[in-house]
């Protein structure tokens, strides 16, 4: 694997933009972490994981209540970054996000305080801090209309037409369980919508997978109003 610094300068935009002594600073407080899939990243409410840049695998977040239901919020995917683990360094952020690998996830880890120093230092490095956390909270945005304007059938084939865009096949290897923490709902809620969806020859369904059968249904479905 190449050194820490070779991995940062590959993945930081501004890079070049920094001086010397900030270069040296990220490079001490940076480390690379694996994460097997299904592990824990960071919790809800466990502070500061740092900015994570990542380097190959997925990352799911989510909110989690008190009450254990999830609904994920966004996925961080390879060569993107997620500043929000560091919420610390932004202190308009007043809720925390949870960290699963949604496969084996290797990624670098940017200690939150070195990094927020070089935000109040570098006009370039402060301008990406900024627009990652606005595409991030846009995404989260998205969801919240989602979970309190949309019907659920159309989110169900939202979420379904995502992950077949995101795989690339027309089986989805997901539990009905696994669905329902993605969505923030109850399991019987999914299993009951995915049965209609199997009526109306939209899908079928299997141990452990949902099968996609109608693409064009599926996506009128999602885009319906």
């Amino acid at each position: 694997m190449p050194a820490i610094e070779e991995l940062l300068a590959q993945r930081i935009p501004f890079w070049h933009n920094l001086i010397a002594t900030e270069k040296q600073d990220l490079v001490r407080s940076a480390r690379v972490a694996r994460f097997a899939s299904g592990e824990h990243v960071q919790g809800a409410g466990t502070g500061c994981a740092g900015v994570i840049f990542m380097l190959s695998g997925s990352l799911r977040a989510y909110l989690l209540d008190e009450s254990g239901k999830e609904v994920t919020l966004f996925r961080v995917g390879p060569r993107e970054c997620c500043v929000l683990a560091a919420s610390c360094i932004m202190p308009m952020i007043t809720f925390d996000i949870a960290l699963d690998a949604a496969e084996p996830a290797e990624l670098i880890v940017i200690d939150a305080a070195s990094f927020g120093r070089i935000a109040q230092s570098s006009v370039y490095a402060e301008a990406f801090t900024y627009r990652q956390a606005t595409e991030r909270f846009s995404d989260c945005i998205w969801v919240m209309q989602q979970v309190l304007f949309m019907s659920f059938d159309r989110r169900l084939a939202v979420f379904l037409s995502d992950e077949l865009a995101r795989g690339g096949q027309d089986r989805i290897a997901m539990t009905h369980d696994q669905i329902a923490r993605h969505l923030g709902t109850a399991r019987e809620v999914v299993s009951r919508m995915l049965k209609y969806f199997e009526q109306e020859g939209i899908v079928e369904l299997g141990r452990g997978s949902v099968t996609v059968l109608d693409r064009t249904r599926l996506r009128n479905l999602a885009a319906s109003a």
